[in-house]
């Protein structure tokens, strides 16, 4: 009697972790019909959320490329924002884990706008691709496919992955 009690009770706490694991793995890469992204108001520390259709999308890899593009292209026209630089274009978004890893067009590098915007426009970048709903927690950059220590400007630091906390 005490051994088939026991074994029951192996038996639910194993349903219980593999129950566990299929929830947290399979809930990590749903998405809804929307996706939050970020731009940088003009004073450069405001972020402003604004909710962008997904259309197909819906594994958490091309949500996050789409998002990416999204924050990239940047919001509206007539929007008071910082703006990355024209024709600045997301090449490839990679997810292991909890890190994203972005490929960013070497158009990135020619901002006349100095580090203040150098931050806003990756802050922006940063917090569109750890939402919660993603289970990204950081984002390392690469220009034209290579690492890169810093932007030109030399304001922010892209050799170490970003996280919200970095800001």
């Amino acid at each position: 009697m005490r051994f088939s009690r026991t074994l029951v009770l192996v038996g639910l706490f194993a349903a219980a972790v593999v129950a566990a694991w299929w929830f947290t793995t399979h809930r990590q890469n749903a998405v809804g019909d929307a996706v939050t992204v970020y731009y940088a108001k003009a004073d450069g520390t405001t972020l402003v959320p604004w909710r962008v259709s997904l259309g197909n999308a819906r594994d958490r890899l091309s949500v996050a490329f789409y998002a990416a593009t999204q924050c990239v292209a940047g919001p509206p026209p007539g929007t008071d924002a910082i703006r990355f630089p024209a024709g600045t274009r997301v090449r490839a978004v990679d997810v292991q884990g909890s890190i994203a890893d972005v490929d960013i067009s070497k158009d990135v590098a020619s901002s006349a706008q100095g580090g203040f915007a150098e931050s806003a426009e990756f802050k922006a970048l940063v917090w569109t691709l750890t939402q919660p709903n993603l289970g990204i927690t950081s984002v390392k950059v690469r220009i034209d496919g290579a690492r890169v220590a810093t932007l030109p400007g030399g304001h922010l630091e892209l050799d170490e992955p970003l996280s919200r906390s970095s800001f």
